[in-house]
């Protein structure tokens, strides 16, 4: 039976005294006491509880609401705004930093939003909160329009209902290059968490009770002024369904279609509202499976052309397309599929807007996992392409930045407005290039051959191993490094990467600006890629793989099938290399 460590129990006891929260604290009061009457669940939860503070990191805080240093709480929120407050008041000796602060509508976020205003103006800071729950781009914008020395979004995005977080962003005179208004990297991370660190009690914290600004319904407007102007002039005869999973998008997204002309915009009904519970959706993420099904089933009832989907926090675009042979008569675009059409889109608008003939040309960025076909329209437009890290802190702070995306449904399409990923701006730029090619008797499908006929066929799939042991992750990593394939699908592979070295360098994919990372690529003679990296905030591992393959002007079913059947080699060869039982092999992204 495990007994109940001294040591956690006494922190345990000390964090309840200090609570600013009296039900976390009596919530925690009851695992403590539980827990010393012998009940092995409560020694096993307090132990998780108190394993160590939440780490605050580049993705600023994220985990389980509840009591305890290692939840989300107003506890730990306290402290995260304090030590924010003092990395601003040591970048800034003598002024009076500026944070607007936003938040969704997760349980918990409107307290922690205020929490932090009242910490940050005690400290002396101009604390300007959202007045109500919206989406994190609004945050963003917020940051940029406003000048802000730091942005906070309370949110936990797509994660599911027991959770929330904390995304920090840097700007205004802290940070005055290309990454002004993304969030944060490192060293800025190390900095603000050993403030944190050195914040000895909540109770030591000073929280005004007023004197902060409340941001009215004017961010907003400016937002969707801005939002809505993405949309390329011309017909927008088109029937769309939107679905906001049950987040704070579906308002905003729905107005800022209607501004951008299109009037015909279905809204699923069951998950229109905020509802911090997502009871419609097993995950509220538009990539899962089951969480387009309403969306899918209105789009029938109402023949829709279109299907948008934000996530919860609507920096996320999910889009669907009709496929009449799908089972459900609506296929998913993958996120590279989209990243590639609103990436040939970005590229068409600065070459039109005579980007292309400036001594520095725009760039086109992509995360380091997703395809490598916006590098390929690059420079085929003339333009220049950056790979970065994964996430969206890094792709959103390249110079010169027209146009970046991850495969993970994330693009920014209006980097100078907004510095990290927009579903709603995404949604209006989809919906403009489905509207256009349906003016001229086309869709996404055909403008999707057109850039594999000139460009190649790109097929991509994630595989995943999720495990319960997290030892197992840095285990297969070392099998990786130690017996990595010499082939995959029977091409040799021809270029192996340990990208905790880092990869600076050109290609004929474009430029690789990664800085060390833990992961491993490799690259075959045939010109296929696999990268492999543990998640950042899932206990599983990942890898992406993607073909390439040359085609011709004709039929592309042949080409598809053999790409397909390539992936598949390539999958088994390295769920066999990886070695972890669980393997779920993820399926081909293209048609």
């Amino acid at each position: 039976m495990t007994a109940l460590d001294d040591d956690v129990a006494a922190r345990a006891a000390a964090w309840i005294d200090d609570d600013p929260d009296p039900a976390a604290a009596a919530e925690l009061t009851a695992v403590l006491a539980a827990a010393r009457a012998g009940d092995p669940d409560a020694v096993v939860d307090l132990a998780d509880r108190f394993s160590g503070p939440l780490e605050f990191g580049t993705a600023g805080l994220r985990g389980p609401l509840g009591a305890g240093e290692h939840r989300m709480n107003r506890a730990v929120v306290i402290r995260a705004a304090a030590g924010l407050s003092a990395f601003l008041a040591a970048e800034l000796p003598g002024e009076r930093p500026r944070v607007v602060i936003g938040f969704d509508a997760r349980h918990g976020s409107a307290q922690f939003a205020r929490d932090t205003a009242a910490v940050v103006t005690a400290a002396g800071g101009e604390a300007i909160l959202l007045a109500r729950a919206w989406p994190t781009p609004v945050l963003a914008f917020a940051v940029r329009q406003l000048d802000a020395d730091a942005g906070v979004m309370v949110t936990a995005s797509h994660n599911p209902p027991a959770d929330n977080g904390y995304k920090v962003y840097l700007g205004g005179r802290v940070v005055t290059d290309a990454g002004q208004g993304a969030q944060i990297v490192p060293p800025y991370d190390a900095a603000i968490a050993s403030r944190i660190a050195a914040v000895d009690a909540v109770a030591s914290v000073p929280r005004a009770t007023e004197g902060w600004t409340t941001l009215g319904e004017a961010v907003l407007e400016d937002y969707l002024v801005r939002a809505a102007g993405l949309a390329a002039p011309g017909s927008a005869d088109l029937r769309i369904v939107l679905t906001p999973l049950h987040g704070v998008g579906g308002a905003a997204a729905a107005e800022a279609l209607r501004r951008a002309g299109f009037d015909d915009v279905h809204v699923v009904a069951a998950q229109a509202a905020p509802d911090p519970d997502f009871p419609t959706v097993a995950f509220p993420n538009p990539e899962e499976p089951g969480a387009l099904d309403l969306a899918f089933a209105l789009a029938r009832d109402v023949s829709a052309d279109l299907v948008l989907a934000v996530d919860p926090d609507a920096d996320r675009c999910g889009v669907a397309v009709p496929d009449a042979a799908a089972a459900e008569r609506w296929r998913r675009l993958s996120g590279d599929d989209v990243g590639a059409l609103l990436g040939a889109q970005a590229a068409a608008l600065a070459v039109a807007g005579g980007a292309g003939a400036e001594p520095e040309p725009p760039v086109l960025a992509s995360s380091i996992v997703s395809s490598r076909l916006l590098a390929r329209i690059a420079a085929a437009h003339g333009l220049r392409h950056r790979s970065t890290l994964t996430g969206f802190k890094w792709i959103s702070r390249v110079p010169g930045l027209a146009y970046g995306y991850e495969e993970a449904l994330g693009y920014c399409v209006d980097p100078a407005a907004v510095r990290d990923k927009d579903g709603i701006s995404a949604a209006v730029r989809v919906a403009s290039l489905a509207a256009a090619l349906r003016a001229e008797n086309r869709s996404l499908d055909d403008a999707l051959d057109d850039l594999a006929r000139e460009h190649g066929l790109h097929v991509t799939a994630p595989l995943t191993v999720r495990v319960d042991d997290l030892a197992l992750i840095p285990a297969a990593m070392r099998r990786l490094r130690e017996h990595p394939p010499t082939s995959l699908a029977g091409s040799p592979v021809v270029r192996s990467v340990d990208l905790t070295l880092g990869l600076r360098v050109a290609t004929p994919e474009g430029h690789y600006d990664v800085p060390p990372t833990e992961g491993l690529l490799y690259e075959t003679q045939d010109g296929d890629r696999v990268i492999v990296r543990p998640s950042g905030t899932e206990p599983k591992l990942k890898a992406y793989l993607e073909v390439v393959q040359e085609v011709g002007p004709g039929d592309l079913a042949p080409a598809r099938a053999d790409a397909a059947a390539r992936l598949a080699d390539i999958t088994a060869d390295l769920r066999r290399a990886i070695g972890l039982d669980g393997t779920a092999a993820g399926t081909p992204t293209s048609r």
